[in-house]
């Protein structure tokens, strides 16, 4: 089985090796028809602490780490966080 990546927003980087994340997501409400947005923190694993507050980041789906972080960074090329050096 594939492993879940979602893509968000860091909105903590203040745990050593921890960022939260905040995913969003759309779905269309069954009954009124009207565009409804949930959104939920996921603690992800962040070896170089290299992200930083407000980064749009992946994370992908992991063997569980901690008590709260089965989720780690991706380090993609795509975004422009992670290549600061």
């Amino acid at each position: 089985m594939p492993k879940r990546i979602l893509q968000g927003v860091v909105v903590s980087d203040k745990q050593a090796k921890t960022v939260v994340v905040k995913v969003e997501r759309r779905f269309t409400h069954p009954l009124l028809k009207k565009t409804v947005r949930r959104s939920k923190n996921y603690h992800a694993h962040d070896e170089n602490k290299s992200f930083k507050v407000g980064d749009n980041v992946q994370i992908e789906e992991s063997k569980p780490i901690s008590k709260l972080k089965r989720w780690v960074v991706v380090p993609s090329a795509g975004t422009d966080s992670g290549a600061k050096g």
